[in-house]
């Protein structure tokens, strides 16, 4: 397989074409942001941990049933996936108080919800990725009420399956973000990544922050956050 030009550069990651039309190579970066790209900088080795951290991820959910754009691993910070094009919601599901929600809700931070609650962003950097609801999505012909019924659906299963992953390491799943494609038949299928860069991760006994707001809040020793979490999982997905 020979790679191609570069199809898009994000905070996060970088997309490259393949000779292959269905294939797409991802490299994931060590660049971190936060609030819109306001707050910029690096994490040590965040590319290499987050593109292990998705790889295992990716095929567990495969496992389960559920379909994304994970083919394989390629090195420590790459992976082949298959080509989508990007739908541009960015789809956020909480099963604690957290974040924005705290200011929101009035809610304290850890307040555990009854039920997890799914909520959506207009991915636009421009805007600043506002919140969407089903009309907005509808009216910006991002999706229709089909697409969006199976995007809920689908994303309540991966944080089913990925809350019992992190929880057999001692891991509360807080919050995540995830994003999906169409691929060349139009299907709608689970992309992106799923890392602590799009997780909210406590550790189960101490309520310790594992993932980016350690970045956010100027809490330290972010990498050994991000360390941990790779090494609990290879622990238990072994």
């Amino acid at each position: 397989m020979e790679v191609l030009g570069l199809l898009y550069e994000g905070k996060a990651k970088k997309v490259f074409e393949t000779d292959d039309k269905e294939v797409y190579l991802v490299e994931y970066k060590d660049d971190a942001t936060a609030f819109n790209g306001e707050k910029k900088g690096k994490i040590n080795h965040k590319g290499v941990i987050n593109n292990k951290i998705s790889s295992f991820l990716f095929q567990k959910l495969t496992k389960e049933g559920i379909d994304n754009h994970f083919i394989s691993q390629l090195s420590d910070n790459q992976m082949l996936v298959k080509a989508v094009k990007i739908i541009p919601l960015e789809v956020v599901v909480r099963n604690v108080v957290a974040g924005s929600l705290v200011k929101r809700l009035g809610k304290e931070e850890g307040t555990v919800l009854k039920t997890p609650i799914i909520e959506f962003c207009y991915k636009n950097d421009a805007l600043g990725d506002p919140m969407v609801n089903h009309y907005h999505i509808k009216a910006l012909e991002i999706a229709n009420e089909d697409e969006i019924d199976f995007i809920e659906k689908e994303v309540l299963r991966i944080n089913d399956v990925v809350k019992k992953i992190f929880l057999d390491c001692q891991l509360d799943l807080i919050d995540l973000k995830v994003e999906f494609g169409r691929n060349s038949e139009s299907k709608i299928i689970l992309a992106d990544e799923i890392s602590p860069d799009t997780c909210r991760l406590w550790d189960h006994a101490t309520n310790e922050k594992m993932d980016k707001d350690r970045f956010r809040r100027d809490l330290g020793k972010v990498e050994e956050a991000y360390q941990t979490v790779l090494a609990r999982l290879e622990k238990v997905l072994q």
